[in-house]
């Protein structure tokens, strides 16, 4: 890449799902990002004009290829960003699911799901991987998911767990990156992802009607620690990005 600074590619599924606080510290680097808006039919660009890729979360499920048929065309884009080119990517939520479905892994309905502010564990690979040094080995997260990595890929390590959920993040290679929860969160997301029926719906099923008001309460009083151990796996994340591009050179 011939620019001085690196270029962002990001995949969204649905408009409300976007990098959040992230934006933020892109903006903050002077960072350039463009979004591929994949549900409203928008093309996936050359991915040799980016530096990185980050893949958001979604309410549609990975095996839902009939109704979204722009499902495969993202896979195959995911196994050329990690696979092939070796670029460094970032996946949340439905980006982990696909990340470990594009790689060879198995993607299911969770046992159980999880919704709420909870705690994930990071595993003994998890407290030695670059994305998430710095971070405290258990920390609160924003959990809103119906389905999960049953079977990671080959090669993948699981980089951080909870009692419902045994993937919580993964890494493969030195390079690629996905955790099922969510750390891009701003004081919008709770309010604006409830109204996605998919995620309402899901909401009550979990914690009962009227839980709302409880859900944005408990995500406020962790704002500033969720988007304090943001800022560091962005930061973490970035510094891959760097090094990669350094070897390029």
């Amino acid at each position: 890449m011939s620019a001085t600074k690196p270029r962002v590619l990001v995949f969204q599924h649905i408009a409300l799902e976007h990098p959040g606080v992230f934006r933020d510290f892109l903006r903050e680097d002077g960072i350039e990002w463009d979004a591929v808006e994949l549900d409203e039919g928008e093309s996936i660009p050359d991915l040799s004009d980016y530096d990185a890729l980050w893949v958001m979360g979604g309410p549609m499920d990975v095996w839902e290829e009939d109704a979204y048929p722009w499902l495969e065309p993202e896979r195959r884009a995911i196994r050329e960003a990690v696979v092939e080119r070796k670029m460094p990517f970032f996946g949340f939520c439905l980006g982990h699911q696909l990340l470990a479905q594009a790689l060879g892994g198995e993607v299911g309905p969770a046992r159980t799901p999880e919704i709420g502010i909870l705690k994930v564990d990071l595993t003994e690979d998890g407290r030695t991987s670059s994305i998430f040094r710095g971070l405290p080995a258990v920390h609160s997260c924003l959990q809103w998911h119906g389905a999960e990595v049953l079977r990671p890929p080959a090669g993948a390590r699981t980089l951080a767990a909870s009692p419902a959920c045994a993937v919580q993040a993964l890494g493969f290679a030195d390079h690629a990156f996905s955790i099922q929860y969510h750390i891009e969160i701003t004081r919008d997301t709770v309010p604006q992802w409830s109204d996605v029926p998919e995620y309402e719906q899901a909401l009550e099923r979990a914690l009962g009607e009227g839980a709302l008001a409880a859900f944005e309460a408990d995500a406020a009083a962790h704002m500033a620690e969720i988007n304090r151990n943001a800022r560091r796996i962005y930061d973490n994340f970035m510094g891959i990005v760097h090094r990669v591009r350094a070897r390029a050179a």
